[in-house]
């Protein structure tokens, strides 16, 4: 286990952005994207990070990445910190392993969510109206429960702090256009089908994620992460049950105890113990090792 990063300071490199996780630092031609150590829940960043989660995530998303190139480009120009500009070179022990460059991208303002399962604020709103999204599901739908097909269920993007709002998707034509809409609710749908066809193979159901997407030049192409357990619910296909919450491999477990501390979900958050700052780590690590049979060392 390395040591945890919370964040990153890096002289001589310009910081542009530091998002719930990432730090983004602009080397001219490209963007340096750096994971963290830190874990948001209900919009917001807890005091304590999980150590390696930077390194997982990174990871993960790489596997994913390259194995979505025949339906979707992405942003990745090397992981490797050897192609970094030299700017980076006093900073390569830090960068391996949790750091990518780039392409530079206009992000489309909207999460882009893929359901397949009905969890989280889907079922919320599901118990509410029977309706996700403005889409109208079948009665009777229990917890968990897997959907009759995949479902497209976008939300707005806010600021760190602020909850995105699930939006229909007149609104979401309204936002970006009716031709963008259309091509990213069919490339989510591709995206998240063949991601959780695969995932089911190596024993993890993924009930939903949210993806990003931007612009370079005229081209789309997936930007951010891809299919982890900090965008996604992945629950062990072993244990799952339909009429309740499941087991998981993600952050749900650290949600369910910040739950049980009654705080308000507003900053500030109560402090993690430790028993759940290891346990939220091998849950992470888990997935890593369960999806691509590699625990990269960790």
């Amino acid at each position: 286990m390395k040591q945890p990063v919370s964040q990153t300071e890096f002289a001589g490199l310009q910081l542009v952005k530091r998002g719930k996780v990432r730090d983004m630092y602009d080397l001219g031609e490209h963007l340096l994207m750096v994971a963290t150590d830190r874990i948001s829940a209900f919009d917001v960043v807890m005091t304590e990070p999980i150590p390696d989660k930077g390194i997982i995530l990174t990871q993960i998303s790489l596997f994913w990445f390259e194995l979505m190139k025949p339906v979707v480009a992405n942003h990745v120009v090397s992981s490797n910190v050897d192609d970094y500009p030299k700017s980076c070179r006093p900073y390569a022990q830090a960068l391996k392993g949790r750091s990518l460059l780039v392409k530079k991208a206009a992000p489309l303002p909207i999460e882009c969510v893929a359901r397949g399962y009905i969890s989280g604020s889907g079922w919320n709103s599901y118990k509410t109206s029977g309706e996700v999204c403005g889409i109208k599901l079948p009665a009777g739908l229990k917890e968990s429960d897997r959907l009759p097909e995949t479902i497209f269920t976008p939300a707005t993007k806010e600021e760190v702090g602020i909850h995105d709002i699930n939006i229909d998707f007149e609104e979401t034509q309204k936002r970006i256009g009716r031709e963008s809409a259309e091509r990213v609710r069919d490339l989510t749908l591709r995206i998240y089908q063949k991601g959780a066809a695969f995932a089911e193979t190596k024993g993890i159901i993924i009930a939903d994620t949210k993806f990003e997407f931007g612009l370079v030049g005229d081209q789309l192409i997936l930007i951010d992460e891809l299919l982890t357990p900090d965008s996604s619910r992945f629950w062990p296909k072993a244990s799952y049950t339909p009429g309740g919450p499941q087991q998981s491999y993600d952050k749900q477990y650290m949600r369910d105890y910040l739950v049980s501390t009654r705080w308000n979900k507003t900053p500030p958050p109560p402090s993690l113990p430790e028993e759940v700052i290891r346990n939220t780590r091998l849950k992470y690590l888990e997935a890593l090792k369960q999806l691509s049979g590699n625990s990269h060392g960790l």
